[in-house]
């Protein structure tokens, strides 16, 4: 099949098209939708009449927004009409749902005419939260928004005037950032004099580039104030008419310190790249083709250009999806009146300074395992990456604070937390434990310290505040790779070779003497950064400590079993999975650590399992799984769960729901808990499952991540005598930066 046949297969596939409308409540018996219609209705009806505001409490429309089209300018399909032009609105509401969680109404007018089109995007305002305006050609699209900005109480925001110029103007911050060059001082070229030409140009004024050097070619030429005289130009192409001579692109080129392109593709050559000053600046955004492909214009300045393009597979992407979503995800949290100059200048600040820092395991993978650093082949974010919610949104909702235009207050503080609840439930509990880590942050030794994700999650720990990383390795090496990525910062580093080598040889020896380990063994063990960290922590000289990125679970927990060992109120250390939902989060032990546990370990992994619930703020219900409920198979499998309920109700420490043996949909299923099984100790579904056999608790987080989409923390070792931590071999920075966070807790909680 071609990727048409593909695509069209994609569009008609049933149900037809690429959105849907999704109740947001309950509507499954008689009493629901009483309250959903009539006579429900009524009330919030009569609420909305004496106040309008109110709409924005009782109906969506705060989280609405109208993407409107009359389908005159498609992006590379020309003017198809309002009908042909639903499949790309369609599509943008997608992008708006997948990256900003906001709803969308697609609207297709068959008006050209600006008079009657304003006419009936005006009258929907009681619909909407805003309006995107989409596809409209030019000079027509000057026209409408400005009279819709001057007569709506909503956002108004045409994205193709103004996208692109936000996402280029963020490539450009970086870009003479990197070049050592000052925006006042530019010559800008401009191939293209529509929409979003004039639109970009406007915008590069604002953050700062001199109006009198920018200079616009049309398909006619240079625009010059004689053109201008001459009534050759548009009221708006107008603006940006210069008093030199006549010319053509290749003229305007010479010289210039940055190109913009948003015109056609192929109209630039190697010849017209090399006419530019020193170290230029090549923004070659028309699409499908560029005005000059990377490949080539790379290579007619020996790479001292930095290119960008509007192609997903160069670097560079000029992607309007890095703006609009978080733009009026900021304006309608703010509840903004308009989206102004300043919200757009915020967001493409926001975004430039996302591209210095590092960039999280899970974009790189999405591209391959590119190595994306901030540089000539990385001044803007990639569009996955999900950090934009949480760094431009804020911004933009603190310019329309600052500016005035937001009618409704938000607690800048706990906004960016709101925020990273929406990208999931992991996020939201994640950041409980975060909260926690930052007031008293503790020294975490991070054993494995040369290996590049240990260097990037050190840097992420000590710039955020989290905990105080010590780097366990060789010095050199550790400030080369962090030097190799260019994270600005000098970290603590300890090498097992170093001055404390025979200090911590001896505490090693004593400690495992009557083991069979001697000195000389003991000198051999701690060239191991593992074992290195161990000794740190139970001398104290750390407060916890992370192993395991370079080596199997077993081997990796063996050192800190024989040095540490468990806490005195525990016999055993437990893997714990917390499993997080769209709507709810499960504890899950034990997953990595106890084969075969008997009745004695089953009870003792669920009480550590529920202390470490209460860390993340969950209160615990617990539940010990089986293939049989409350004894309807009688064996000495579902007998150890059983007697470990019992033993857990008779203890009068444990302060919590408990019962068990019981199938595991039984366990989270509220109704077969209250309706079959009412005398359950459960009066809600469990949050804490432990598993019979190290098997059956592998097998089912694996399960649960794969098939059930749980996002998963962890493992998080409990019932060791001091915080430690134990990796899996494949995870990312973030894993490591979670995993610190909750040793920092852990430590905190130490008596």
């Amino acid at each position: 099949m071609t990727q048409k046949d593909d695509a069209l297969e994609y569009h008609r596939s049933a149900p037809p098209g690429k959105i849907e409308i999704a109740t947001t409540k309950s509507t499954t018996t008689q009493r629901d939708l009483s309250l959903a219609y009539s006579p429900g209705v009524a009330w919030p009806c009569g609420e909305i009449e004496e106040n309008p505001d109110d709409a924005y409490t009782y109906t969506a429309r705060g989280n609405l927004v109208g993407v409107v089209s009359n389908g005159t300018a498609v992006l590379g399909l020309g003017d198809i009409g309002a009908a042909a032009s639903k499949p790309v609105m369609e599509g943008k509401g997608v992008l708006f749902k997948r990256f900003a969680d906001i709803d969308v109404f697609d609207v297709e007018l068959d008006l050209e005419e600006p008079d009657a089109f304003v006419e009936a995007v005006a009258a929907m305002e009681p619909t909407f939260g805003g309006i995107n305006l989409e596809d409209i050609a030019a000079p027509d699209c000057f026209t409408i928004e400005k009279r819709l900005r001057d007569r709506m109480n909503i956002p108004v925001f045409h994205d193709d005037q103004h996208g692109t110029a936000i996402i280029s103007g963020a490539a450009l911050l970086n870009a003479i950032e990197l070049l050592g060059k000052d925006l006042a001082d530019l010559e800008v070229t401009f191939a293209g004099a529509g929409a979003a030409a004039i639109a970009t140009a406007r915008f590069y004024v604002s953050l700062g580039v001199s109006r009198e050097n920018v200079t616009m070619v049309d398909v006619d030429g240079i625009l010059t104030t004689a053109r201008a005289e001459a009534g050759d130009l548009d009221p708006y192409s107008r603006e940006f008419a210069r008093d030199v001579p006549d010319g053509d692109l290749a003229d305007a080129m010479i010289g210039a310190d940055v190109f913009v392109g948003l015109s056609v593709g192929g109209i630039v050559d190697k010849v017209m790249v090399r006419s530019m000053a020193d170290d230029p600046i090549l923004f070659a955004m028309a699409n499908p083709d560029p005005e000059i492909g990377y490949e080539e214009a790379k290579a007619a300045r020996e790479d001292d250009v930095i290119v960008a393009t509007g192609r997903s597979d160069f670097p560079n992407q000029v992607n309007n999806v890095l703006g609009f979503p978080f733009i009026f995800r900021g304006a309608l949290d703010a509840r903004a009146s308009k989206i102004n100059e300043e919200m757009k200048i915020a967001a493409a600040r926001a975004l430039a300074d996302l591209a210095r820092q590092d960039v999280p395991d899970a974009v790189r993978k999405a591209y391959g395992d590119q190595p994306l650093q901030f540089g000539p082949e990385y001044v803007i974010p990639k569009p996955v990456d999900p950090r934009v919610l949480f760094e431009v949104v804020p911004a933009v909702a603190k310019a329309a604070i600052d500016s005035g235009v937001a009618r409704r207050e938000i607690d800048l503080e706990t906004y960016r937390e709101e925020l990273e609840a929406r990208l999931g439930k992991e996020r939201e509990m994640m950041q409980v434990i975060l909260n926690k880590a930052k007031r008293d942050p503790k020294r975490i030794a991070l054993a494995e310290g040369t290996d590049e994700k240990m260097v990037r999650a050190a840097y992420r720990l000590e710039e955020e505040g989290i905990a105080e990383p010590v780097l366990i390795g060789d010095t050199d090496k550790i400030e080369r790779v962090a030097t190799d990525l260019g994270l600005e910062f000098s970290p603590e580093v300890v090498e097992p070779a170093g001055e404390d080598h025979e200090t911590y040889v001896d505490h090693l020896h004593r400690a495992r003497r009557r083991k069979g380990i001697t000195r000389s063994e003991a000198e051999d063990l701690l060239v191991d950064s593992n074992y290195y960290a161990s000794v740190m922590v139970d001398r104290g000289d750390a407060d916890g400590m992370l192993t395991g990125l370079t080596d199997h679970y077993p081997s990796a927990l063996q050192a800190p079993l024989q040095l540490i060992g468990t806490a005195d109120d525990a016999d055993y250390a437990a893997g714990v999975y917390m499993l997080a939902f769209r709507n709810r989060v499960v504890f899950l032990a034990d997953a990595t650590v106890n084969q075969d546990p008997d009745e004695a370990v089953l009870a003792e992994v669920t009480k550590q399992a529920a202390k470490l619930a209460r860390r993340f703020n969950v209160e615990p219900r617990a539940a010990l799984l089986s293939y049989s409920d409350f004894g309807s198979v009688d064996n000495e499998g579902t007998r150890k769960p059983r007697r470990a309920a019992r033993t857990l109700r008779d203890d009068p420490a444990v302060d919590f729901p408990v019962d068990g043996e019981m199938q595991a949909d039984t366990a989270v299923v509220e109704d077969l808990l209250t309706d079959t099984y009412e005398f359950s100790e459960l009066d809600e579904p469990a949050n804490v499952l432990v598993l019979p056999n190290l098997e059956a608790g592998n097998i089912t987080y694996k399960l649960l991540q794969r098939l059930g989409g749980a996002e998963t923390i962890g493992p998080m070792l409990v019932g060791m005598d001091e915080p430690v931590h134990v990796l899996q071999r494949d995870d990312e920075v973030q894993d490591i930066v979670n995993l610190a966070a909750v040793a920092t807790v852990d430590a905190q909680e130490e008596p």
